[in-house]
Order: C-alpha cells, then structure tokens, then sequence
C-alpha cells in the first residue's frame, strides 16, 4: 500500500494564493532595500560546516541542520567507526553531556558531515565578503532574500524553513547607517500599512557596561542571553537563570534597575548615564543611542515608534554596537517581526580584520501572520486571473486569443478555458478560482467585432469593443 505523503514537521506547503501574498511582501521589501541603495547578492543553500559552527553561541550550534556526507559510514568500517565513548550516546540530549562526550561527539560529526544548511544569512553575507573583497566597492550595501533553516522547536510564527530578507552595509562605522537602517525599517512597515510597530533599540555596548558594573565581565554572554529571555520567562525566570549561570546574588541586586526602567528616551538615556558612569565601555554604548535616536527624532517616523529597552540583547555572539528588534502593533499576539545590529568585526572570523558592519532582518513569515491577522493585504494581490474568456470551439478560441495575446501585453492577467465543454462547467471553474470576469465571444460577437463581459459577482452583463474590454479588465 502506498504510504500517505507528508512534509517534515516545520517545513509548509503554500497554495497560490498564500504565495502571491508572500510574494507582495516580499517585493515591497526588496523596492524599499532598493530605494536606500542596497544591492541584491544570493549565497549557497549550504555552506561548508566550519563556516557556520561557533558563529552562534552554544545554543545556536545545536540548531544547525547537519548534511550527512554521501558513503555509508555505519557500516564500512573502513570508512569510520563510531567511537567507544558515544555508542551509546543519545545525541538528542547534547545539553547534558559533559565536556569531553561533546568534544567526541563533535569529532565524529565533523568527520561524518563537512556541510550544512545555513542558519541565517549575515554569517554567510560575512563569508562572501572575505572572499569577493577584490570585487566589492565598500562601504558595500547588500541585501538578500533566501530561505534559512533551523532545528528548532516548531510553533506559531516559528518554523523550521523559513525566509529571511536581510540588508547590511560592511565598510563603514558612521552611526549614519544605523539613522537610515530605522528609517528603512518604517518606510517598509509604512508601505504595507502595518502601522504601530515598535522599533526596539540597545547597544550590547550598554549591556558589556552593566556585567562590568555588577561585576559579571566575565559571564557577560551568560548574562545576555538570560537577560534576552525577558519577555518570554519574566524577571524570576531570568535572575533563575543567572543565577544557574554563576552570576551572584549581590550581581542580581546591582542590575535590578534594569528590570523598572520607564519614562520617555531621554529619561531612559538619563538613569543609563547613572548606572553606568563608572564604565567607560558602557558610557560610549550611551552615546552612540544618543546620536541614533537624536537624529531619527529630528527626521521623523512616518508610523513606527523607537524606543529604548535596555533588557533587549539578543543571543548571537556577534553584535557589538547597536541591537534592533521590531515588536508587531499591540493589537497582534506576535513575537519578533524584525531584529538586527551593528557587528564590527564579523569578517574577522574568516581573516578579513577591522570590517565594520550593520544589518537588519525581515521576519517575512510573521509579517505575513501579522498581515493576515489585520487583514491588511489589498485585495489586488491575489494570485488569480482578472478574467477567463469561454470555449465555444475552435473558431471561437482562435478570436478570443487574439485578444487574450493583446491583453496580456497591457500586463492584464487573463486566461482561456482550454476544453469546448459545458459552459456552465465553465463558468463553475471561474466561480471556484476566484475569477471576476468572464468574457462570451460566440459567433454574434464574432460578427460583430466585440466581446459580451459578465461580472460574476453581480451578474451584470455588457457588451464591448475590445478598448472597452481592456479599460473595464484595467479598472
């Protein structure tokens, strides 16, 4: 018997009218990279294993999707046995292994996969920087719209396939991009009226300058992870953590001020200023949000708000300046919709040293959700025809491709039904695709040089010349 088809868990299928909408999104955001000077570049599915491992932190690693290499490697034993110390390893349960079982683990794994799918698109866009550097004109603004994958656990808004569109410039340290990556970010979410995000902001600068202010320095990627886990465990739940982390008591005392900051940017600014004066680290990161959200403030928003939330950290090891993450209208139950940051020596990692550079990323699979939730998708984007002509025959076929070869070069979406069957079988295909308008050419229109047009909405029905016809299909 054959087996039901199935996809993996995680992964989508999309109808036609799911792709069109994402397809809406998409080019919205790809003529706003455009319109900011941003140039597109496209990278591997897969990369090389030691590009992407450790670029993450330890809880990243664990997502990366492992390629296994071609050959039969559990049972040539020529090819490579399984070493003694992990036969019986579950490899499922990597947070609780120790020390030397995860260095075994992750020997045999490099010797069984050498590549894997990306996780995202920056460490990659890093990659094709060290290596195309004789070729690029910097500060160099890229932008990239490409599928990721990640093991992660499956839920609402979270998938294992997914898209990202990212922008990044690598070349430049002026703040000036940070200024204009806001206004990218508004101008994108202002073009598909999602009024009312949040554009959230922090500099991991601030964050280096409160662990060396409590005295956490060196648990300070402990530190931020916890502390990027607020709105999901609570305050309890991340002084747990820290704690678990070898962070002190005394340390959780200190950093308390972080959990009530409230007020407007500057005020926000002001008790920054206070709690970090003894940190000339975390005093530059205050300065630097200055400048940003000075300068946005003078230029203007058209609908999104920036605001400055000091427990915002995001995991990744690689940001050292400023933090984004975009938090959907409150209206909408969602999580992240964007994020991003200032990186100023991610090329570093592959030889290319003192690289500076800043991105953000689209979240296209939340948007998507946040879209539908508001029913904000205009009711032109739609994946079907703007009108089907009727097969009486041959002859009637040829005339009515006559003017379907016409319509389509005014960019009018129009199609023939293929077979000369029952015209109300027809007419029920029209009705189930969604198809407003049916064009009747039978030998009377035929004689008569013209087209009879239904609505099949309203049922109204007129006759027209064939400017008639491509006006009314363009209206």
């Amino acid at each position: 018997m054959a087996s039901k088809p199935s996809i993996p868990q995680g992964t989508r299928d999309f109808s036609p009218a799911e792709v069109s909408k994402r397809q809406y999104i998409i080019q919205t955001i790809k003529t706003n990279f455009e319109k900011f000077g941003f140039q597109p570049i496209e990278t591997p599915s897969f990369e090389n294993s030691d590009t992407l491992m450790g670029k993450y932190g330890e809880e990243g690693d664990r997502l990366i999707f492992k390629i296994l290499n071609s050959g039969n490697f559990f049972f040539n034993k020529n090819k490579i046995e399984l070493p003694e110390s992990i036969e019986s390893l579950q490899v499922n349960s990597a947070e609780t292994i120790d020390l030397s079982q995860r260095i075994e683990l992750n020997k045999f794994t490099g010797r069984i996969s050498e590549k894997a799918l990306r996780y995202d698109l920056t460490v990659p866009f890093a990659r094709y920087v060290v290596q195309h550097q004789n070729e690029i004109e910097f500060p160099f603004k890229r932008y990239q719209i490409q599928p990721v994958w990640r093991a992660d656990r499956p839920q609402r808004g979270r998938y294992r396939e997914f898209y990202q569109c990212d922008a990044d410039v690598v070349g430049s340290k002026s703040l000036w991009q940070e200024v204009e990556l806001v206004q990218l970010y508004d101008t994108v979410f202002t073009s598909l009226g999602l009024e009312g995000v949040t554009i959230k902001i922090n500099n991991r600068k601030i964050l280096s300058g409160i662990a060396e202010v409590i005295g956490a320095s060196d648990k300070l990627i402990d530190f931020t992870v916890a502390l990027d886990k607020l709105d999901k465990i609570g305050e309890d739940g991340v002084k747990k953590e820290m704690i678990e982390k070898g962070i002190s008591e005394t340390a959780l005392v200190k950093v308390q001020p972080l959990f009530s900051f409230s007020g407007t940017f500057a005020d926000k600014i002001n008790q920054l200023s206070e709690l970090l004066a003894s940190s000339e680290e975390g005093m530059k990161g205050v300065e630097e949000l200055k400048f940003i959200c000075d300068n946005v403030a003078v230029l203007g928003l058209s609908t999104a708000i920036l605001d400055l939330d000091v427990t915002l950290a995001r995991g990744l090891n690689y940001y050292t300046g400023a933090i984004f993450e975009v938090g959907a209208p409150k209206t909408v139950s969602m999580g992240s919709i964007g994020g991003g940051g200032r990186y100023d020596d991610l090329t570093g990692i592959f030889g290319l040293k003192n690289m500076s550079g800043v991105g953000i990323s689209f979240g296209l699979d939340r948007i998507y959700l946040v879209l539908e939730e508001l029913q904000l998708f205009p009711e032109t984007v739609a994946a079907t025809s703007k009108a089907i002509f009727i097969n009486y025959g041959d002859k009637e076929a040829l005339y009515a491709s006559k003017a379907i070869q016409k319509l389509r070069q005014e960019n009018i979406k129009v199609e023939l039904y293929p077979d000369n069957v029952k015209v109300g079988k027809q007419f029920q295909y029209a009705d189930k695709r969604l198809i407003p308008f049916a064009v009747i050419a039978g030998d009377q229109e035929i004689a008569s040089n013209s087209y009879a047009l239904k609505n099949l909405v309203t049922g109204e029905q007129v006759s027209v010349d064939f400017e008639g016809l491509k006006k009314a299909l363009l209206g």
